[in-house]
C-alpha cells in the first residue's frame, strides 16, 4: 500500500496576522501561549484578524487574453517614449491586475520603475509560461 503524502498543505497567508501565527507555531511560541493560558482565550485569533485587516496583502489578478496581446505588441518593440493613449491602456491593466489606484503621470522614471516594470515582470512570466506549454 503506497503511503499518502503526509506533507502539510501551505496555506496563502491573507495578512500579517497569518504570518505572525505561521511564525508562532513554527517557533513553538503558540504553544507555550496555550500553555500559560491554561486553555483560556488568549485573544490571538482576533489579533490575527485585526492584523489581518490593517496589513492585507495584496492579491494579483490574471490578465486577460487582450491584455496579454497589448502588452505582448507593446513590449515587443523597444521604444524611448510611450504615448498617453499607452501610458492609460498600461495604468488600467495595472490598475486592475494590482488593484491599485494609479494614475496617468508626466513623470517618465516614475512611469518605467513603476507600471512599465512590475507589468514587464507580469507578461514575462505569462511569456514563459506560454512557451513551456
Amino acid at each position: 500500500m503506497p503511503l499518502k503524502n503526509t506533507k502539510p498543505t501551505k496555506e496563502t497567508s491573507r495578512g500579517l496576522g497569518d504570518t505572525v501565527e505561521k511564525f508562532t507555531k513554527a517557533t513553538g511560541i503558540k504553544k507555550i501561549v496555550e500553555w500559560l493560558s491554561d486553555g483560556k482565550d488568549c485573544g490571538c485569533d482576533r489579533r490575527r484578524e485585526y492584523l489581518n485587516k490593517m496589513f492585507p496583502y495584496k492579491e494579483t489578478e490574471c490578465l486577460l487574453e487582450s491584455e496579454y496581446y497589448f502588452l505582448d505588441s507593446y513590449y515587443s518593440v523597444v521604444k524611448n517614449e510611450v504615448s498617453p493613449d499607452d501610458q492609460n491602456k498600461m495604468i488600467k491593466i495595472y490598475n486592475r491586475v494590482f488593484n491599485e489606484g494609479a494614475v496617468p503621470t508626466s513623470c517618465s522614471p516614475c512611469f518605467k520603475n513603476n507600471i512599465h516594470n512590475q507589468l514587464k515582470k507580469v507578461y514575462d512570466q505569462y511569456k514563459s509560461d506560454k512557451e513551456q506549454e
